[in-house]
């Protein structure tokens, strides 16, 4: 089956949707998105979508912010979004991407008096950062967006030309990503992840005052070192120097997962391997995104309906 999209209030193949040359959110990045993952569950025969609610209440507050009226509501956007996974007949790990946009076709930078749509994807994942291997990372030219500038607790689409354009200079520089400083000079986030450190027993993490997008694994991580690693956890800002300086780094995100970083600025972090702590992180993680662990099963919505109900 080829991939599906509910485009239009339709469901139809992705090859069949279409939008004009002129989309006012083509010219000016006038979109908001998320990305919202759904793990399979090989014993169960089930995808299962992760903390899709908190995903969703995001795109609602990125849509308020970029003033784009989005008609359907949390609950109403998971039921959609189980359904099309269902439609879709995948039996493997998903990406959806749920899209709100100015479908004006107009030319002139602006917000207001324009016409709104949304749509609805879902694909297998598309490759991303090495989650078993680990990465390399450089510190970035580029200075991350500030909040008087563009909103970056909004996941805009216009945005991530700041994050394309560090990803770009990293790659062309030998790395694998780049880690952006904020306009303060403090360490902000990735190109489409949060960063954490482990230092002694403590999670170090940039806070939302450092331009950060607020991600939900980064929220699922901090809530599981406290609960069930023991450990304490820190959100401020972060000097360029303590990266180098910690144990272990890594970095989250609903295509990264959970990454380890072992060399940054030609920097061995710690070891220069895969630490114990993100190691044990990285496989408890896993076990609750595919809803194998019952103290989490809350976060996962299952999408083929029929097996849920069996």
């Amino acid at each position: 089956m080829p991939p599906l999209a509910y485009f239009k209030k339709q469901f139809l193949p992705i090859s069949e949707c279409r939008i004009s040359i002129m989309t006012h959110a083509l010219h000016y990045g006038t979109a908001c998105f998320e990305g919202i993952r759904g793990n399979w569950n090989e014993e169960e025969h089930q995808v299962f979508l992760f903390r899709a609610r908190e995903h969703y209440d995001r795109f609602h507050k990125s849509c308020r912010i970029m003033k784009l009226k989005l008609p359907l509501s949390v609950d109403e956007l998971c039921e959609l979004t189980q359904e099309l996974v269902e439609r879709s007949g995948l039996k493997e790990d998903v990406y959806i991407r749920p899209f709100a946009y100015k479908s004006s076709e107009t030319i002139g930078p602006k917000l207001h008096g324009l016409e709104d749509d949304f749509f609805l994807t879902v694909n297998p994942p598309p490759p991303y950062l090495d989650v078993e291997k680990g990465i390399r990372a450089g510190i970035s030219s580029w200075r991350r967006i500030d909040d008087s500038m563009v909103p970056p607790r909004a996941k805009v689409t216009g945005i991530y030309i700041n994050c394309s354009l560090a990803k770009t200079e990293a790659v062309e520089n030998g790395y694998d990503e780049a880690i952006m400083l904020n306009v303060d000079g403090h360490v902000s986030e990735g190109t489409g992840n949060n960063i954490l450190l482990i230092m002694g027993n403590r999670v170090v993490t940039p806070g939302t005052t450092d331009n950060i997008l607020m991600g939900i694994t980064r929220d699922t991580v901090l809530r599981l070192a406290k609960e069930e690693l023991g450990l304490e956890t820190e959100e401020r800002p972060v000097d360029r120097s303590e990266l180098y300086i910690a144990d272990e780094v890594f970095v989250t995100g609903t295509l990264s997962h959970l990454v380890p970083v072992l060399e940054i600025d030609h920097r061995a972090i710690g070891t220069g391997k895969i630490g114990p702590i993100t190691h044990q992180f990285r496989a408890f993680y896993f076990d609750v995104i595919r809803g194998k662990v019952p103290k989490y099963r809350e976060w996962c919505l299952p999408c083929y309906r029929k097996l849920a109900r069996t």
